[in-house]
């Protein structure tokens, strides 16, 4: 029974911090589109892509390793940090070892500097304390909620500043390197242990040989919420791109984030009680309840009043997006619904199943993407996103039935 208090009062603070947060997103959306073209956010979008990817396949789970660790932060926060800078300085030198090779693949051919500016988030960000994940992990969503609010208000403070100044798709990248300074220096004053260099190549080994099923399952989902941006940018062009992406964003974001804010929660709680499979599953059916009965009118509401939560938010420059996110509405309550049992698959450190699920829906991206972007366009790409996402609902049904089955 604490633990349920523990995860409505986790609910109730990360759901206030994810309020939060889109409401400045959506502030922050709505005076960006106005000082910046479609074509703009469409390169930025590009730079996203690439960081996100790179910071993919190095996934090393450390987050994920350290919330179903049941042992003490301090026994491994030196190795995490350790692994964060390294992998941290990695991405930052993919990301200048490739950029004329992404500026040569979308052809656009302004970006390149873009991109070199873009190197330095991740190499920022290695240096970010492990032990932030006390607060998930103890269930300390109070402090979660500070931080991450604290984090992004200023990302997009500075982000609109510069846009001000300079009109230019450099804005929202230096709005993430603001972020990313701000957040390395936050982690070390307002949580403990602080790392120091260490080395530990055991700890390593084991942290790796864990993490290389987050690292697959990384590797599919990344291609699963980006493969369509890819297509859609390579065969319709960045301001293609740009509609599409903050149509998604709109689109999306209200009803995923409900999800991820009850998957955020329940992780650590279903470690907490992993030796229980009663309590797991009603647990469990408890969350797919809860989150179905918010996200599903929030889906409803933005599939029959697209066009004019799009004037509203967005502008009239950005009405060429309301068709596809129509289909993104409905891809999103599915998404939602079906994604949170992703934590209680973590939780059991069943992260094969995870690894499992993404697959068969990059799958099913994979074989419509290009055919429907091609002859639908914008709404054809997010035509293949639905489809991924209801391939995956008989594998997660099977998982489930074998998890509760033991």
């Amino acid at each position: 029974m604490g633990y349920f208090k523990d995860a409505i009062k986790g609910v109730s603070w990360m759901g206030g911090a994810r309020v939060a947060m889109r409401a400045v997103g959506f502030l922050r959306i709505a005076i960006l589109a106005r000082l910046l073209l479609p074509v703009q956010f469409g390169v930025f979008g590009i730079a996203v892509l690439i960081i996100s990817f790179l910071e993919i396949i190095t996934e090393t789970g450390i987050n994920v390793f350290l919330i179903q660790e049941k042992a003490d932060l301090e026994e491994y926060v030196n190795t995490a940090w350790l692994v964060s800078i390294i992998r941290g300085l990695l991405i930052s030198l993919l990301i200048v070892l490739t950029a004329p090779l992404v500026v040569g693949f979308f052809n656009v051919p302004g970006a390149y500097g873009l991109f070199l500016l873009a190197s330095f988030i991740p190499l920022l960000k290695g240096f970010i304390n492990p032990s932030v994940v006390r607060f998930q992990k103890e269930l300390q969503f109070n402090k979660e909620f500070f931080y991450r609010v604290s984090i992004y208000t200023l990302d997009s403070t500075i982000a609109i500043v510069f846009a001000l100044w300079t009109h230019s798709a450099a804005s929202l990248v230096l709005g993430l390197i603001g972020g990313a300074i701000f957040e390395v220096v936050l982690s070390f004053i307002i949580v403990e242990p602080r790392p120091k260099f260490a080395f530990e190549g055991e700890k390593i080994k084991r942290i790796i040989n864990r993490g290389k099923w987050m690292t697959l399952a990384g590797i599919f989902n990344y291609f699963f919420q980006n493969g369509d941006n890819i297509v859609v940018g390579k065969i319709l062009g960045t301001s293609s791109l740009g509609l599409y992406q903050a149509g998604y964003s709109l689109s999306t974001l209200p009803i995923t984030e409900v999800a991820d804010i009850f998957g955020k929660v329940t992780f650590p709680v279903y470690v907490k009680i992993s030796d229980n499979t009663q309590r797991l599953k009603e647990a469990f059916l408890k969350v797919v309840f809860s989150v179905s009965g918010l996200v599903i009118p929030f889906g409803i509401i933005l599939f029959f009043f697209t066009k004019e939560i799009v004037l509203l938010v967005l502008g009239q420059n950005w009405l060429e997006a309301v068709p596809a996110i129509k289909v993104l509405a409905i891809y999103g309550v599915i998404r939602a619904i079906s994604g949170i049992s992703s934590a209680l698959f973590l939780a059991l450190k069943k992260q094969e199943f995870v690894t499992g699920l993404t697959f068969v829906s990059v799958l099913g991206l994979a074989i419509l993407v290009v055919p429907f972007t091609l002859r639908f366009g914008l709404v054809g790409a997010g035509l293949s996103v639905l489809f991924g996402s209801l391939a995956a609902l008989p594998v997660i049904g099977y998982y489930l039935l074998k998890i509760f089955k033991e």
